[in-house]
């Protein structure tokens, strides 16, 4: 039997040596008030690297690939590989389109050793999500195959303008990938076409990622457990950082009102030479969103008209069908537009009843809130900082 006083350890044990140490308690003996404060200096940490004046794409082609190997069946993430990450995939989907309204995503399954498109690059919120969920009782068999996912990625981003930034992201389970050449070439060329690639790895550090990622100018990296995977993966939805190279461009953009049915229909005829409205009383014509047509539903009901062809949408952002107007609404640039701009950083100040709620939230304090923090700009106060910066 091993000494229990035996000094030696391996090095991956050192970092979990006195851990009860960090934890202290407060006067009433809660540890409820710490636990606020590492969220708010984890805050305070991830809005750090946002300062300055950095070029941002307001506007990004963003391809998900997501692998459907053998090696998601791995229980080391509860209550497995797979499902958790799907399970944190809707909420990236819905945070994505949430801090980049003007974007489209799309979605790839790796298995099988080949690469198959889940869903088109779009905006459409909804359609994503019901095809993550979709996956939750997919058959997880095979390798994955790194360089077909990239040729593929290649495929879908390269044709697209340039105003917006290409990227992909790749949640990698497996520790080997069987490829058909050499990757490295495949790798070259999306340098080449100023493809962005990023990697998080759910087993362990690969070397040809961690080469992917540098030489794309991605980020790479491997998840401890379920709280840091979607900490990475969250992270994922800032736009990142554009290069100097890139010639600044204007971009077409239509902002559509909203009309009634009848409204929509008269137009929607006028447009299109079709027959006339029905006379007063009776019913008007059916009419179809054009982001439903293939799916046959959206019929009737009030939407967006396009202020250059009138074809009609239920939902914004979206891009015409008809002439390719990219269709967007003051709010979605405002939402796009922060990121250039954030708040400024907050000063943290003792809580000694200078507010009775917060300004971002409306949260009222509590005694486990020990400190707040107010800005020179607003001059209110708040607990909760990364909220001021979602509003």
């Amino acid at each position: 039997m091993a000494d229990e006083e035996d000094p030696k350890e391996y090095r991956w044990e050192t970092g979990y040596e006195k851990t009860w140490e960090a934890i202290k308690e407060d006067k009433d003996g809660l540890v409820a008030g710490l636990v606020a404060e590492f969220a708010q200096k984890a805050a305070r940490k991830a809005a750090a690297p946002r300062r300055g004046p950095i070029r941002l794409g307001m506007m990004r082609h963003l391809l998900v690939a997501v692998d459907c190997s053998e090696a998601m069946n791995s229980q080391d993430l509860k209550p497995t590989r797979f499902l958790c990450t799907l399970k944190l995939l809707e909420k990236f989907v819905e945070e994505f389109f949430d801090q980049n309204p003007l974007s489209q995503l799309g979605l790839i399954a790796m298995k099988n050793k080949r690469a198959e498109k889940i869903t088109e690059l779009s905006g459409n919120v909804r359609k994503h999500i019901k095809a993550v969920q979709g996956l939750t009782n997919l058959s997880l068999t095979g390798e994955p195959s790194l360089q077909n996912t990239l040729e593929m990625a290649g495929r879908v981003l390269k044709p697209l303008p340039g105003h917006a930034s290409r990227e992909l992201l790749v949640l990698f389970a497996s520790l080997t990938t069987c490829d058909p050449s050499d990757i490295n070439v495949t790798i070259q060329t999306l340098k080449t076409e100023g493809i962005r690639c990023s990697v998080i790895g759910l087993a362990a550090e690969v070397r040809i990622c961690k080469k992917l990622c540098q030489d794309t100018g991605g980020d790479y990296g491997v998840v401890l457990d379920d709280v840091h995977y979607r900490s990475l993966l969250l992270e994922r939805t800032a736009p990142p950082a554009r290069a100097r190279a890139l010639d600044a461009g204007l971009v077409k953009m239509g902002f559509p009102h909203a009309a009634p049915p009848h409204a929509a229909t008269h137009l929607h005829h006028q447009h299109h030479h079709l027959a006339p409205d029905p006379p007063a009383g009776g019913d008007p014509p059916i009419t179809v969103c054009m982001c439903h047509l293939e799916e046959g539903e959206g019929v009737g009901g009030e939407g967006h008209l396009c202020p250059q062809c009138r074809s009609k949408y239920c939902s914004l952002p979206a891009q015409c069908r008809t002439c390719g107007l990219t269709l967007a609404s003051a709010p979605h640039l405002a939402r796009s537009y922060h990121h250039l701009f954030p708040v400024e950083p907050y000063e943290e100040l003792t809580n000694e009843g200078q507010a009775q709620y917060c300004f971002a939230c409306l949260r009222t304090f509590t005694d486990v809130d020990k400190q707040v923090s107010t800005n020179s700009s607003i001059t209110k106060y708040s607990t909760v900082i990364y909220l001021i910066y979602k509003n």
